[in-house]
């Protein structure tokens, strides 16, 4: 199946219902690839887990792991809550299991919490699952980890580009989005519900009781049968 959030697209395959090909980095890339292969940024695969409804695994499109995925997890929230027929999901990740539900402004993800690693004068790094460096100025690749680029941004609104490792620069990215927020409110000196607006569109965060709330439409594309050659 391929689904979208904010331009952000993935490639998903459940092993939770499919019997699956080894998963190598030349599969992955290729299955990834925009002219070869279906072509996404992340390609998210389903398996089985004991306390959640399902743990998913995120590879960026050069075949490396991620460890968390704003966007993938709502697109997946959307999927599970379809399938199963229920109101609300929990989908685990290597470190965290988040619940994702539907609201009326779209898919709301549980992201749990993110923590601040550095505070410079022009970036401050986030932690939240994968790495980010959000940027307010004088932004420069940081391979290390994902990068977000500020533009413009008050206690209301923020404006973003983004680079993800493995994966270049993409329409939109769920947990820079998150890392966007709290980079603004260690900056501002408050928390306050923010719009982060990205080139692929834009997505809705909240704190809640400690914990981040993403909030924003996902589309369905097709599904199919993908023939490895």
């Amino acid at each position: 199946m391929k689904m979208q959030a904010q331009g952000n697209d993935f490639v998903i395959l459940n092993a939770m219902i499919d019997t699956l090909p080894e998963l190598t980095q030349t599969f992955i890339t290729k299955i990834c690839h925009r002219h070869i292969g279906i072509g996404c940024d992340q390609l998210l695969v389903l398996q089985p887990h004991d306390t959640a409804d399902a743990l998913m695994l995120i590879y960026n499109a050069d075949g490396s792991k991620a460890a968390n995925c704003g966007n993938g997890l709502r697109c997946i929230g959307d999927l599970l809550m379809k399938q199963l027929k229920q109101d609300e999901v929990s989908i685990a990740l290597p470190d965290r299991i988040v619940t994702a539900k539907q609201t009326d402004k779209g898919i709301a993800v549980v992201m749990g919490n993110a923590d601040i690693e550095d505070v410079a004068e022009d970036y401050t790094d986030v932690l939240i699952g994968n790495p980010h460096r959000v940027y307010f100025k004088h932004a420069q690749v940081c391979p290390e980890r994902n990068v977000e680029i500020i533009s413009d941004y008050d206690e209301n609104h923020v404006d973003i580009r983004i680079i993800e490792r493995g994966a270049g620069e993409t329409l939109a990215c769920g947990s820079g989005a998150c890392a966007t927020a709290v980079a603004v409110w260690q900056k501002l000196g408050r928390v306050s519900p923010l719009i982060i607006q990205m080139p692929g569109g834009n997505v809705h965060v909240h704190q809640a009781d400690g914990q981040l709330i993403l909030t924003g439409m996902v589309t369905y594309v097709f599904d199919g049968q993908y023939v490895c050659a």
